[in-house]
């Protein structure tokens, strides 16, 4: 059966009202996820800021989809009273005809948004054309099996879900003792004797017989070559790194970008095995990681801070202090939250930052742990994406039949 024959295809809001922080909610795309409701970010209208003929009320047992951004084609089951935004479809089921939560499942079916065809769009982002979603074809038994699939599915998802949950929470509590391990580190917390006050509220003392010092006293810092637009398009192009490249402990070089460099900008913007990259800006500021020289040459752009060690103290150490020093706030405390968080080289250079006489065997511990723990949520990434894969499986065979829900068993040939 088509959609458009079970389902009334009407539109989200136009332009969000003057918002409140109570009231009804309204959904966007970025609130749908997989069939579910996220209250990440949501915001707010009273009924008066919304008159209904511009934006009628989401009552339960309707469905969501979403029609055009990166998340096109999503959806989800109403249940409760929202309001539906502008990159949404309103799916109102004829209960005579087809039972909603059956249909929200078959939207999540991989056999039927397959259908769609969004790049024939003329529009520059992915666009769901309504008609198209009117003529999708979905399976349709009789609205009692539709009911007992749709139960199945509710437990079987519910199940599937909390699992999912149970590993990001599993993942998040190794984060949390990856921090705690670097600040035991930072700190000097295994060793013995007095200690001395530092006057930071993150790290408050250190032992004794450490330094304190600022990091233009131990590295080198430099930032990067400024773009070129006209340098980019030359024929004598070299790969260079950018913010985008590098993340805590990783430099990513799938995706790189090129410009021409001339012999002195080669010397002065080169990278090589050892330094330590700096994001600059941006959401990813003061993320770090060590280049490996996985390839020469190779440059980095103005968004990267390259710093050198000077003395001999590790540039892992500071790499791991910045990891604690963000997570403690330290940079968001420096600067106007209003705008996009920078760290600047002067900045950077300034910051005091523990000098123990150790520093070598606590980066190698340091290195060790850290490595395991990301391994261990590697792993947990890795099944949960499997997870993701049986889900969207277990829904598609729920509702084309290939499994009787009565017995989640195979349906015999």
């Amino acid at each position: 059966m088509r959609l458009k024959h079970v389902a009334r295809v009407g539109y989200g809001l136009g332009q969000p009202p003057e918002l409140s922080d109570t009231g009804i909610p309204i959904l966007r795309a970025t609130n749908i996820n997989r069939g579910k409701f996220s209250s990440r970010g949501l915001i707010f209208a009273t009924k008066s800021d919304l008159p209904l003929e511009r934006a009628p009320l989401l009552g339960e047992g309707e469905i969501l989809v979403v029609r055009s951004g990166a998340y096109t084609g999503d959806s989800a089951l109403v249940t409760r009273e929202w309001v539906g935004s502008a990159p949404g479809y309103d799916l109102r089921v004829s209960p005579m005809a087809a039972y909603s939560p059956f249909i929200a499942y078959c939207l999540l079916g991989a056999t039927t948004l397959d259908q769609i065809d969004l790049a024939k769009s003329r529009a520059a982002q992915p666009h769901l054309n309504a008609d198209d979603l009117g003529d999708v074809r979905i399976p349709l038994p009789d609205v009692v099996e539709q009911r007992r699939i749709a139960d199945f599915l509710d437990a079987a998802i519910a199940k599937v879900d909390a699992l999912a949950a149970h590993r990001r929470s599993q993942s998040a509590a190794l984060g949390e003792v990856e921090l705690s391990q670097i600040g035991e580190h930072l700190g000097g917390f295994d060793a013995t004797g007095s200690r001395i006050g530092t006057g930071w509220g993150w790290l408050p003392s250190l032992p004794s017989g450490w330094g304190v010092g600022p990091v233009y006293a131990y590295f080198h810092v430099e930032l990067g070559k400024m773009l070129n637009a006209a340098r980019a398009s030359s024929e004598s192009r070299l790969p260079y790194l950018r913010n985008a490249n590098v993340h805590w402990y990783e430099v990513g070089t799938e995706d790189m970008a090129s410009m021409a460099f001339d012999e002195d900008e080669r010397i002065r913007y080169g990278v090589r095995a050892g330094d330590l990259l700096v994001c600059e800006g941006g959401a990813g500021v003061a993320e770090a990681a060590v280049w490996d020289g996985r390839f020469s040459p190779c440059f980095y752009q103005k968004s990267l801070h390259r710093v050198r060690a000077t003395k001999d103290l590790p540039v892992e150490w500071l790499m791991y202090w910045l990891r604690y020093a963000k997570a403690a706030g330290v940079f968001e405390a420096d600067g106007n939250l209003a705008t996009i968080p920078h760290l600047t080289g002067e900045q950077l250079a300034e910051y005091r930052i523990p000098i123990p006489p150790d520093s070598r065997r606590r980066v190698a511990e340091l290195k060790s742990l850290v490595a395991s723990i990301r391994n261990a949520q590697a792993a947990l990434d890795a099944a949960n994406a499997l997870l993701a894969e049986r889900r969207q499986a277990l829904i598609t065979a729920a509702v084309t039949g290939q499994i009787d829900v009565t017995t989640a068993g195979g349906v015999a040939a």
